[in-house]
């Protein structure tokens, strides 16, 4: 489906049941992906879901507008999706600036999510001057040049002599630079600890034990400001559990659709 928001074409992907009052997930990806970081993760769900991916605005077959982009505009778009399929209380799972959206979707637009999932994520990731740095490489010397630096951050040692690694290398020097920076800026303005701090919804958090980008501890740190939520360390992969080891990740999404009741059998 091709979705427009304030002249913005967005690209989303509708698999499994298409009925509106089937349980919903809505995935929502990492900097520098599109929607097929999912791809492994979708078929090892169970059937009777309605599942729902999209590429940012500047990311995959979405368009590219200039930027920079601001928090507010990612988590608008998150929501035009969501309308567009009809989406209410879904369940949403956002991984590392996707958890980022969200938690601010979460706050906007509560009808949307009944509960969330923040992978490899934080309410506020990095500072203002290491975002710079990176929007300043990437305009200036494209993402090739991050791209070796990026993949360590992104993933375990064991993963890194993989040939799997290519794919996701590649996945990222495809990002548009404007859109991969456009983000890059998006991030570097957010801070959600008081908000996020608000939400009183079921909430599962998901940490790789070699996560160069967001450590376990500061996912944690994260889920620990709402209530009741959960956290699950996964150990051997980095920043892209559900690309190191989908089966292990796809079972604590499973488990987690289970205890919220999201999905009755």
């Amino acid at each position: 489906m091709k979705i427009e928001r304030d002249g913005v074409t967005l690209h989303a992907r509708l698999d499994g049941v298409d009925d509106t009052n089937a349980p919903t997930l809505v995935f929502a990806n990492s900097l520098g992906t599109t929607l097929h970081m999912w791809d492994g993760i979708v078929p090892l769900l169970p059937d009777g879901l309605r599942i729902i991916r999209y590429d940012k605005r500047g990311h995959g077959q979405s368009d590219v507008p200039d930027g920079p982009y601001t928090m507010g505009a990612l988590v608008s778009d998150a929501a035009a999706v969501c309308d567009a399929f009809t989406v209410k209380d879904a369940l949403f799972v956002g991984l590392s600036v996707g958890g980022m959206i969200a938690q601010g979707l979460a706050v906007k637009r509560p009808d949307l999510i009944r509960a969330m999932v923040l992978s490899n994520t934080a309410a506020k990731i990095g500072n203002g001057p290491m975002w710079q740095d990176r929007i300043d490489a990437v305009l200036d010397k494209g993402l090739s040049s991050l791209a070796d630096v990026t993949m360590q951050r992104w993933f375990s040692r064991d993963f890194l002599m993989s040939p799997q690694l290519k794919h996701w290398r590649d996945m990222l020097t495809s990002t548009p630079p404007a859109g991969y920076a456009g983000v890059c800026a998006a991030i570097a303005g957010t801070d959600f600890y008081t908000p996020t701090s608000g939400l009183r919804i079921p909430t599962l958090g998901i940490a790789g034990s070699e996560d160069g980008a967001t450590p376990p501890d500061l996912v944690r740190e994260t889920v620990d400001l709402i209530p009741g939520s959960q956290f699950s360390l996964m150990r051997r992969v980095g920043h892209l559990p559900c690309a190191e080891a989908p089966d292990a990740y796809a079972k604590i999404l499973i488990d987690f659709i289970a205890a919220t009741g999201h999905m009755t059998t």
